[in-house]
């Protein structure tokens, strides 16, 4: 049977050759397409056409020269509606800490380094034995909650050499550049910014005051000079909580000033500091930190305070560390590409991983899937599998499937 989806690659819709690059992430199978096409030449039918809603398969290369070129951010406004969907869907993950707040946690992570294949948005860096290497990396923006280990990834803003300098770009101007464009989307969701140490200076905490919502972001003594030389002789208001039995008893102590300035000088912001320190029944010290913000802090609102704070540890442990090694695979190389293609493939990545967490959420026999396989790559593997054997006609017959271990009808 001659194969006309798979045979020139003219005539092939923009809608395809997306889909088809979305489709090999969602379903978290490199070969996806490949398979597809072998179950179209026995078949005549396969589940690009049922699941995915797509006319023809473009060749692998063909999707990789028609999507080198195309802006990351032509995809933003998705990872938006996933989340609108699961607020309309009362998911508890969205506007549920400090009386009504969502917790947004940005980072930067790198997702691709080489020696020898580059292309004009690398970076670049050199080694101590000489040797040059290029390397890409974003700033993500994730969803987070203390409670629950549910992450939704908001639109990245990719570390790149900008057009308009000549020096290196670095994690903080995509930072800047991230709230510029994204951050009046998210306004709606109520945020509270969290970040690591980097992002406590007085020019990014104003920014935000100004423009986008609230902070909690980690302040180190080490770099925040003014801050430490201030609260020498002032007394903070303290509380201590104690949480858990026996082994897992732990003592959580809190300190917090009000109204410190954050650099010198008469034009400086304002922020509240505060302290948590963590200690386990043998009293050795097992956490502590501490945090700038804007919102106030009293013994009321402390521990949970702390609790979000805490969280921005999740964007590393929940998002990151997942998509590199838990099956997203964000660390190999899809396609590198000339233009955009690189950023392109981990946006699309990043959706896919984010349609995943909102099904976990929302979907009903997602979930009951997710239980009969035990973990979400043992469900991979499951729907890689048979897909490539059997034509769903719909995700609802594909589920049942996994659910029940019965072929679909005919």
């Amino acid at each position: 049977m001659s194969d006309k989806r798979s045979g020139a690659n003219s005539h092939y819709s923009m809608a395809d050759i997306g889909m088809a690059a979305f489709s090999m992430f969602f379903m978290q199978q490199p070969s996806f397409l490949a398979f597809q096409r072998m179950l179209h030449e026995n078949t005549g039918r396969d589940n690009t056409q049922t699941l995915f809603r797509m006319e023809k398969i473009p060749s692998d290369n063909h999707i990789r020269n028609i999507l080198d070129g195309v802006p990351p951010d032509h995809f933003d406004h998705i990872f938006f509606f996933i989340v609108d969907e699961l607020i309309n869907n009362n998911a508890k993950i969205i506007q549920n800490v400090l009386e009504g707040h969502t917790l947004i946690a940005i980072d930067g992570t790198e997702y691709y380094c080489s020696k020898k294949i580059y292309c004009q948005s690398c970076s670049r860096r050199k080694r101590s034995d000489g040797t040059k290497e290029y390397f890409h990396s974003f700033l993500g923006a994730t969803i987070v909650h203390p409670g629950n280990n549910k992450v939704f990834c908001l639109p990245p803003e990719f570390i790149q050499q900008q057009n308009e300098e000549m020096k290196q770009d670095c994690e903080l101007k995509a930072a800047f550049r991230w709230f510029d464009k994204t951050a009046h989307h998210c306004q709606k969701y109520n945020p509270i910014y969290l970040g690591d140490d980097l992002y406590a200076k007085h020019d990014f905490c104003t920014m935000i005051l100004q423009k986008y919502g609230n902070f909690i972001f980690t302040c180190k003594d080490s770099s925040h000079k003014t801050l430490r030389e201030f609260r020498k002789g002032l007394t903070p208001s303290t509380h201590i909580e104690i949480n858990g039995k026996g082994s897992q008893k732990r003592e959580y102590h809190y300190s917090w000033l009000d109204s410190l300035p954050i650099k010198d000088g008469a034009d400086a912001a304002l922020v509240n500091w505060f302290d948590v320190t963590i200690i386990n029944p043998q009293g050795k010290i097992t956490y502590h930190s501490s945090f700038i913000t804007n919102l106030p802090v009293n013994k009321e609102n402390i521990s949970e305070l702390a609790s979000c704070a805490r969280a921005r540890w999740k964007i590393e442990n929940e998002t990151f560390n997942v998509l590199k090694n838990n099956g997203y695979h964000l660390e190999h190389n899809f396609g590198h590409g000339k233009q955009t293609l690189s950023a392109l493939l981990v946006t699309l990545n990043l959706i896919a991983f984010t349609m995943h967490s909102a099904c976990d959420v929302m979907e009903a026999l997602w979930q009951q899937a997710r239980e009969v396989c035990g973990t979400r790559n043992r469900l991979f593997i499951h729907l890689g599998t048979i897909s490539t054997y059997h034509v769903f006609l719909s995700w609802t017959s594909l589920m049942n499937t996994i659910i029940t271990a019965r072929p679909p009808p005919p």
